[in-house]
């Protein structure tokens, strides 16, 4: 499977942005998960959710101002991101992979990743 995330740009302080990710060649794995990556930082987990239904999970950074959804008729999952905060800006990866519920929320649980989409919160 191969993915593509894109959505990503320059927004304000407070501002919206929806991220994609889609996936080709094959659907997407057991869990569907966003990381980012901040400059001179570790990938950072963002949120997941199980292709195939179920609870989505968030990090605590975000929790609130984050949704996962999933279209599973177009192969695609959205990250929603509002009140977006300058500390928000990063690399936006969504992956793939057959995490299990330990590993949801490390990258080391996703085998599959696209190629990141920027996010830029100015203040």
């Amino acid at each position: 499977v191969q993915l593509q995330a894109s959505g990503g740009g320059l927004v304000q302080a407070g501002g919206s942005l929806r991220l994609s990710c889609l996936a080709s060649g094959r659907t997407f794995g057991r869990y569907v998960g966003w990381f980012r990556q901040a400059p001179g930082k570790e990938r950072e987990f963002v949120g997941t959710v199980p292709w195939s239904g179920g609870n989505t999970y968030y990090a605590d950074s975000v929790k609130g101002r984050v949704t996962i959804s999933r279209d599973k008729t177009k192969n695609i999952v959205y990250l929603q991101l509002n009140s977006l905060k300058p500390e928000d800006t990063a690399v936006y990866y969504c992956a793939t992979g057959n995490a299990i519920y330990s590993t949801m929320t490390l990258p080391s649980g996703y085998s599959r990743w696209g190629q990141g989409t920027q996010v830029t919160v100015s203040s």
